[in-house]
This record gives C-alpha cells, structure tokens and sequence, in this order.
C-alpha cells in the first residue's frame, strides 16, 4: 500500500504540472507491483484483490497518458474517487481475509466432490433453453445481427424483453464444460460430444449476434474457471486463446459495420496514425475513466440509490410500471462511447461516499470468496468465482454490479450449483 500512495501521489502531481506520460507511467507501475505481490504471496493467479489492482490501478495508468482528444484534465473530486475505490476495497479484502484466518497462500483444503451427471444435464439443459431464446428473439425480430450488412449497432436491437436474459445464458456452458472434463468427463463417449457440441452452439450464439463481448465473457470465464479449478494455467494455452479469439473479434468488428476509419473517428486519437489494434483497446480502457469525469463535473443531483438498484426494477418489471425508475441520463464524453466504469453507479447515487462504501462492500464479498476457494466442494463454485474474477479485471468496463445480466448469471449459477448440490 506504501508503493501506492507514492505512485499516486507521483501520478497526481505528473497531471496536475501536464506530464501525462510519467503520470500514466507511475500507476503502471503500481499495478504491476501489486498484482506481483500478491500473486507472489498467496500464489493465486486469480487473486481477487490482485486482479483488481492490476486492471483499476492499471486502468488509471493507462487512461493518464491522455493519448485521445477527447480526454481532459480531471477534477480533484474525480482523483478523490479514484483513489478511496482502490484504497477502500484493498483494505477492507486485508481486514476481513485477517479477521477470517484466511489471509494465506492458496492451497486447497478440501478437493470438489465430482457431479458430472448433474453437470451433464445442466449444461444440455441450459444450451436447449439458450437456443431457443436465441431463436425465438431471431423469429420475433426477423433478422439475425450476424446477416445484416450497414447497420453498425444491430446487436442493440436484437433484445427481446425478458427473453434476452435466456439467450445470453449461454456464456456460462463453456465454463461448466471446464469442470465437465476436469472431474473426468462421462464414461460414455456418446455424453461427452453432446457436451462439445453443445459447448460449440454456445459459442456460436454470440457470433450470431455479433457480440464481441458475450464471446469474449464466455471464453474468458471458461479460463478463469480452469485456472481456478487446477489452480495453474500454462501459458501456451492462453496464447492458443488469444489466437483464435484474434479473428473472431476482427470477423465481428467487421460484421457490425465498424471500419477502421468510421473507428478513428470516434477514437480522435492525438496520432492519427496509431494502429486501431491500439488504438481500439486504448479508448475502451481510458474512455471510461473520462466518462466518470464527465459525471463527477456534470452530475446536478445524486439519486440516492436508485442506479444501484437497476437489476431490481429490471427483474421484477417494476421499470415499466414506474419509468421515472430508469429515466436518468448518463453523462458521456462521446454518445458512441457509453462503456463506464465499476463505480459509475455508486457516485451517481450517493457521490464520493457511495464510492468508498460500494468499494468497502466489494472488498468484503471478495475477501469472503476468496477464502471459500481454498475449501470449494460445489464445482460451479469455481465458475461463480470465474465470473467474480472477470468483474474485478474488467472493473473499468461498465457497472457490474447494477447490471442486470450479472445478477442473473449469478442466479443461474446458483441454480446449477443446488442441482449439483441435490444430485450429490
């Protein structure tokens, strides 16, 4: 934590004199040494409070370089924020993993009970329920995002109420299928290429959308759950990965219409000439730490709560009897470029406060899954913590947490895991 506060002292004092270079390059820093430091001491590659650092820290880091036109010098308040989600959430993680007695290396206790059988029907179960959706959304709409040509946002449209949960469920099958083949696989041959095949329609859906992300989400679940379940990844695998992940994400970019010029135009990037292989990955991360900025100097009121609460007047449909509920703008620096960030929400409803409480509850709940992964017995499990894991490395993406689509990934494990629980 000493490494931090002078790097950020460093970083604030590089921006504030208009060195965007050694400001963004001393919170690099940081996140390396972090993540390095806890990786080194617990031996987790996952390790929740050094995954958050490497990608929030390092997110800031890189959004310092201020390397686009659109970005601008940040407000105090801003740095403020920035500052108490990763203090708060690094020092509440300590206390709770000190408080619990698990504050040590990762070795597990116990090993997971095997339930291929029930994990075997949930993941046929769970891929029929998913194609359907899918289908019936495709029927409904009449087109499928991947077919249509000109039409840079097609997978916006391509939400059915309610039903669009059910498509998108699909993403989680590739994980269970790592825990399907970790635990030995079926005695029948016939079984496991049912799973393969039913893995590979669930990876072809958000193709079929066009949805880079959900691909993306899917993929890197599944690895966050092998290296969590084995506890070990070697590194040529992630480069298979990342291999055949590159053409797909180039093949849907060029799907939904997005060009490398109509791109650069909304990336405004200082240099013109900058790959869009940099340049894209550049603005996702920074853009979003600006459009915090853009709230934090725009925001006329706080909503107490109510942001936080989306998935609740999501779920239950209480949005479209009560619309005022979702009728808030969202203050962006650019209308295409609406990615936000983990603590987006929390300022919205209760300012530089709600910051540090939303990042103490995080801490919290992180430090609590932590400690469960060393004694894990229910393999989905493993895939809960997956998702957990992803939501801290991508926590300068979006709002997780008052998403939706998160709280029901997280039903739908649950589900699964009482039916593993059951069957066992």
């Amino acid at each position: 934590m000493f490494v931090y506060l002078i790097c950020y002292a460093a970083s604030f004092t590089a921006a504030h004199f208009g060195q965007p270079y050694l400001s963004g390059t001393a919170l690099l820093a940081a996140a390396v040494y972090l993540y390095r430091h806890e990786y080194r001491r617990t031996g987790n590659l996952l390790h929740l409070r050094g995954l958050f650092a490497a990608f929030w820290v390092g997110g800031q880091g890189v959004a310092c370089l201020k390397l686009s036109r659109l970005q601008t010098d940040w407000a105090a308040e801003t740095w403020i924020c920035f500052f108490l989600a990763f203090v708060c959430f690094w020092c509440v993680f300590g206390l709770v993993s000190y408080m619990t007695g698990d504050d040590t290396p990762y070795v597990r206790r116990r090993g997971p009970k095997n339930h291929v059988r029930p994990l075997y029907y949930c993941i046929l179960a769970l891929t029929a329920v998913s194609t359907a959706a899918f289908l019936f959304e495709a029927v409904y709409l009449g087109f499928v995002p991947l077919f249509l040509r000109g039409v840079p946002h097609a997978y916006s449209a391509f939400h059915v109420t309610g039903v669009h949960y059910l498509t998108v469920s699909c993403v989680l099958v590739p994980s269970m299928t790592v825990i399907f083949f970790q635990q030995g696989g079926s005695r029948r041959s016939s079984r496991n290429t049912l799973v393969i095949a039913a893995t590979v329609v669930c990876l072809l859906i958000p193709i079929l959308c066009v949805s880079r992300f959900q691909l993306i989400f899917a993929v890197a679940a599944a690895l966050f759950t092998y290296i969590a379940y084995t506890g070990q990844v070697r590194l040529r695998t992630v480069l298979i990965l990342a291999a055949a992940m590159l053409p797909l994400y180039v093949i849907l970019t060029v799907a939904r219409s997005h060009d490398i010029e109509y791109l650069n135009g909304i990336f405004e990037m200082k240099n013109p000439d900058m790959p869009i292989f940099i340049s894209q990955p550049y603005i996702y991360i920074a853009n979003n730490y600006e459009n915090f900025n853009c709230l934090v100097e725009a925001l006329p009121w706080h909503t107490h709560g109510i942001r936080l609460l989306f998935p609740v007047w999501a779920l239950t449909g209480l949005k479209f009897f009560f619309p005022y509920l979702i009728s808030f703008p969202i203050y962006v620096d650019k209308e295409e470029l609406t990615t936000l960030t983990l603590f987006y929400d929390a300022y919205y409803d209760f300012g530089v406060a709600g910051v540090a409480v939303f990042s103490c509850v995080l801490g919290a709940a992180a430090a609590w899954l932590d400690s469960r992964l060393k004694r894990m017995r229910n393999p989905m499990g493993f895939v809960l913590y997956a998702q957990f894991a992803i939501y801290m490395a991508l926590s300068f993406f979006t709002t997780w947490f008052s998403n939706p689509t998160t709280w029901f990934y997280f039903a739908v494990t649950g589900i699964v895991a009482f039916c593993c629980f059951w069957a066992g």
